[in-house]
């Protein structure tokens, strides 16, 4: 009995200073968070305010006029080549000879597929959680 009574001690003085480790890491990250916070919140708060009369936030209209630029720039490639990416993705200029066990069409999908768990994950979301 008294050398369990002397290890849950032992236990116990070991895993306080790794309690007090992770609060100090929460500490740590708030003060990087109000570096960042302070030195980046006017741009911050300039991109995201909406347009003059309106709800429209600058950077929607900025990434709107870029995906036009574009678009005119490469002469619409993702609507010409819609039609490769979908040969692509279903395999047609595949060598069954070569190296690897991941087809197009599963790199795809695990590309998609972690973009939009990581989006749903950044927005606060619940993801595929249930409950």
């Amino acid at each position: 009995m008294k050398k369990l009574i002397t290890s849950g001690i032992a236990v116990t003085a070991l895993g306080l200073p790794t309690l007090a480790a992770a609060q100090d890491a929460v500490s740590f990250d708030q003060k990087v968070n109000d570096v960042f916070a302070s030195s980046t919140g006017w741009f911050v708060n300039l991109i995201f305010a909406p347009l003059p009369g309106t709800a429209f936030p600058w950077i929607v209209m900025w990434l709107v006029v870029a995906a036009t630029i574009f678009t005119f720039y490469f002469g619409f490639i993702q609507l010409k080549a819609f039609g490769h990416a979908i040969s692509l993705v279903k395999g047609d200029y595949s060598d069954p000879n070569d190296a690897g066990e991941v087809s197009h069409f599963q790199a795809l999908l695990v590309g998609v597929i972690s973009r939009v768990l990581l989006l749903l994950s950044a927005s606060g979301g619940r993801g595929l959680r249930s409950g």
